[in-house]
């Protein structure tokens, strides 16, 4: 195993260029002017020697196979060109492959309108989290701001870190532990420590409060390569045949005490039957979709299919407020259904602006659903068939914005916006705005 991952790594380093010269050190085109990126060189404790420890915690699934594709995982079959089996915690390989084929890379930190870190933060949190330095996740990040106050000191001390950003593959909550927890909880302290207080942070999941944060979309299974294969996935959705009014794909819901999960599992195990007369349009009332135990993590033909035949996905909050299927839902045309504002609304508005919220998705209090009794079935049977096909359009419109496309897609690709373009360009527009504050 050992060997394996190490020719891996090499083999990655061979192929993200990191082995040879500054990949930023081709001119920079015209039309850059307040989009340059420097792209800080780290040692490869911080990111690409993280890779050969993807199998070192028993307590999780081995992460090993994920590492393929520079972060998208292996295909699902073998002869598929736009699905993967791709894991979340590898957004920040994904996102760091995809920043080198930027046309606005700077190898002048001078120059740079903001500086990434290619740190691969979740992967680090592992140790943290757990392994080895489970007792010491107070630590989590200071052997990097040691180095990047060491290592040329101009470059950070120049904005004080308010123009640099980097991406963090798990939930903001996962890096938050309060210092003065002792001994740990939950988590790291990373965002916690007043050094990176300056620095942008994509996490995967933010919270209201702490200004650094934004949350970016979870990654999906699909990265197409290029326009055709978007192209016919949208139009497959849009022609895919609704008929469930709602699904619910997930695991929990068995507790006894009331809670949001719970209430969606008992009316849609009580309801498969067709909806009441007079409907007409669904053959029944609500799908379920047991993904228990995480047998739908890596496996989107589990999830996907039944997706595609529903009118409505239901999204309630689990361990966090956000699911990555609620990007899923969106990919296949299935209208979320929110049970609090924090599940998206208050969290990814770079991606789906609050102003369009109501255009693609509901939103029911969870408290009316768990504690008054309101049927989740009433509710979406009262949104006019007409109503509900607009809906369904500007979901399927928004699919290219909430996916990561492959890197080294076609050159016409490019030029289509996606997850990674929505990020890269709010982050630019944060930092330039934050830096303008603080001239004032």
């Amino acid at each position: 195993m050992a060997t394996t991952i190490s020719f891996f790594v090499a083999l990655f380093l061979s192929v993200l260029g990191l082995t040879r010269s500054d990949p930023t050190a081709a001119a920079i085109p015209d039309g850059c002017s307040g989009r340059r990126i420097h792209v800080r060189r780290l040692p490869p404790r911080f990111n690409l020697d993280l890779l050969a420890t993807c199998a070192d915690y028993p307590l999780l699934e081995d992460l090993c196979p994920y590492l393929a594709n520079h972060g998208l995982g292996r295909p699902t079959h073998n002869r598929s060109r736009s699905w993967f089996r791709t894991d979340p915690l590898m957004l920040e390989l994904v996102f760091h492959r995809r920043v080198l084929e930027l046309p606005c890379l700077t190898p002048d930190p001078d120059l740079a309108d903001a500086v990434f870190l290619p740190y691969y933060a979740g992967l680090d949190a592992l140790r943290y989290l757990y392994g080895r330095d489970v007792n010491s996740s107070a630590d989590h990040g200071l052997d990097l701001y040691r180095f990047l106050r060491a290592n040329d000191p101009g470059i950070w001390e120049r904005r004080s870190g308010h123009d640099h950003f980097l991406v963090m593959a798990r939930p903001a909550w996962d890096f938050s532990q309060p210092l003065s927890n002792d001994p740990p909880i939950w988590g790291t302290s990373f965002l916690e420590l007043p050094e990176f207080y300056n620095v942008t942070a994509l996490t995967l999941e933010a919270r209201a409060w702490p200004w650094q944060e934004q949350a970016i979309p979870y990654p999906t299974s699909f990265h197409p390569p290029d326009s055709p294969l978007l192209e016919s996935w949208m139009a497959r959705v849009r022609r895919s045949r609704r008929t469930a009014l709602m699904l619910f794909a997930g695991g929990g819901g068995i507790s006894a005490a009331p809670n949001i999960r719970r209430s969606i599992r008992l009316e849609c195990e009580n309801g498969t039957e067709a909806p009441p007369s007079g409907s007409g349009y669904y053959a029944k009332t609500c799908d379920f979709v047991d993904c228990s135990n995480g047998i739908c993590e890596h496996n989107p033909i589990k999830y996907m299919r039944p997706m595609l035949k529903a009118a409505f996905c239901l999204q309630p909050p689990g361990d966090t407020p956000t699911r990555r299927s609620t990007f899923d839902s969106l990919l296949a045309g299935c209208i979320p259904v929110f049970f609090e504002d924090q599940s998206a609304r208050s969290q990814y508005q770079w991606h789906m602006p609050e102003e369009e919220f109501d255009e693609f998705s509901v939103t029911i209090p969870k408290e009316e659903v768990v504690y008054k009794g309101l049927k989740i079935v009433d509710v979406l049977m009262g949104i006019p068939i007409e109503r509900v096909k607009r809906m369904r359009e500007k979901v399927v419109e928004m699919i290219p914005r909430i996916i990561y496309r492959k890197h080294g897609g076609s050159p016409g690709f490019r030029s289509t916006i996606d997850a990674f373009d929505v990020a890269v360009e709010g982050t630019l527009k944060r930092i330039k705005a934050r830096l303008e504050e603080d001239s004032v």
